[in-house]
């Protein structure tokens, strides 16, 4: 599953950078898993929601194991 999730990343990955941030794949345990946002994605207010409502959301609809994203 971890190999899918890093394929997932690498197409939501492009929007993030075009804000100065960036996505890394920590860890997955289960159908949680778990991310650091870095770059500008690391000190934005919007972080969360990008991680709940973009990122949760295209990983949840491209992978259907994954149950949550949360920040490592």
């Amino acid at each position: 599953m971890r190999e899918k999730i890093e394929e997932a990343l690498k197409h939501i990955r492009p929007a993030l950078q075009a804000d100065g941030g960036d996505i890394e794949l920590v860890d997955v345990q289960g159908g949680v898993v778990k991310v650091r946002l870095k770059g500008a994605c690391g000190s934005c207010p919007s972080a969360l929601m990008t991680l709940k409502y973009g990122v949760e959301e295209r990983l949840k609809q491209e992978i259907p194991e994954v149950e949550s994203v949360e920040l490592a």
